[in-house]
């Protein structure tokens, strides 16, 4: 249980503007979510949740570490683990949840609430469950955890902080499948515009996307062996039907990160579609440009040797010599086309 400290200066309301808390819900069996509106109610709280030895009550804490006071008046109100604040220096990584002694703790990567399908819009949310306190901790807005935090301003009851970080990993997953099909949308008009021939200007969209797939599967995926080590062996506090959930949510991830590696896989084929197309293209115009070249070799060679500034030129006075050569080139420039229309003939 997490220990319950003097707030010094604290005043009767707070918010986002003051403290950095962006909303505090009190969780019954049985009944419906209660906001605390002030931080006196949440002190109130904390402190008659210290004392019970059982029960399922717990006090839900959002927290914006944007501000500049934030964790300072976090700490002055709850004790956490140092792993809490580790993890916070440490940038973007693997969404993960563990065991830390009577506590889980868990790093999940999710996309901001503005999010444009831009590989950066991607931040973290730290989470920390104990029995009665369930903390939560983020930089700027994210999705899933404001769905979660609707769910509960609607009275959607919770069971337990295990039954809140579960809702938050299900809200995460539709976030996540919800992204992958409108990717998928957009890759399948590639498709249908590669396959009428028009794939030029796409090259740049598909690579987008493909990074974009690839730090999704990176990040947002729970670390399989982080969840198995605490699904083996939780808390004591923690119940069984908690722990299937938390099995099942990690299954729902499983189906997603699979259609995202589908999804990866087409936009690899469409990339070395794309590729093929334009290296033909390339051969194409190569071939064309050696063909006029070779083409004009008669009329070069030809009008080169006729051309120099030298006694004996032949025909130079004679009054068809212009025809005379004329005739000897285009003679020339068709039997070097018949040439090559023959080497070049497929073999039958």
């Amino acid at each position: 249980m997490s220990t319950l400290l003097d707030f010094q200066g604290a005043t009767h309301r707070y918010g986002t503007d003051d403290h950095g808390l962006i909303c505090a819900f009190l969780f019954c069996p049985g009944q419906p979510p209660q906001a605390l509106d002030s931080l006196a109610q949440v002190r109130e709280q904390l402190g008659a949740l210290q004392t019970e030895k059982g029960g399922e009550r717990f006090v839900w804490l959002h927290l914006n570490l944007s501000h500049a006071g934030a964790l300072a008046g976090l700490q002055s109100l709850v004790h956490l683990s140092d792993s809490f604040h580790e993890a916070q220096q440490q940038g973007s990584r693997s969404s993960r949840i563990e065991r830390d002694g009577e506590r889980l703790f868990a790093v999940l990567n999710d996309v901001t609430f503005d999010f444009d399908f831009d590989v950066n819009d991607v931040s973290t949310l730290w989470v920390s469950v104990e029995r009665h306190l369930v903390v939560s901790a983020r930089r700027q807005p994210l999705r899933s955890v404001d769905r979660l935090r609707m769910a509960v301003r609607r009275g959607e009851p919770l069971a337990s902080g295990t039954a809140l970080l579960d809702h938050l990993l299900r809200d995460q997953a539709d976030e996540l499948q919800r992204i992958v099909r409108q990717a998928t949308e957009r890759v399948d008009e590639i498709e249908d515009a590669l396959l009428a021939g028009r794939h030029s200007g796409h090259e740049g969209e598909v690579a987008s996307l493909r990074r974009l797939m690839v730090r999704l599967q990176r990040l947002l995926a729970p670390e399989p062996s982080a969840l198995l080590r605490m699904l083996s062996s939780p808390p004591a506090w923690v119940r069984a039907e908690d722990v299937q959930h938390l099995r099942q949510a990690s299954e729902e991830f499983a189906l997603v990160l699979r259609d995202i590696a589908a999804l990866q896989e087409r936009m690899r084929v469409i990339q070395d579609e794309t590729e093929a197309r334009v290296a033909q293209e390339n051969n194409r115009s190569l071939y064309v440009l050696t063909m006029v070249t070779v083409l004009a070799l008669p009329i070069n060679l030809v009008s080169g040797l006729f051309g120099m500034n030298v006694g004996g030129v032949p025909f130079s006075a004679h009054p068809h010599g212009f025809v005379a050569m004329l005739a000897l080139i285009v003679l020339l420039t068709v039997l070097v086309a018949l040439t090559l229309m023959r080497l070049l003939r497929p073999p039958r």
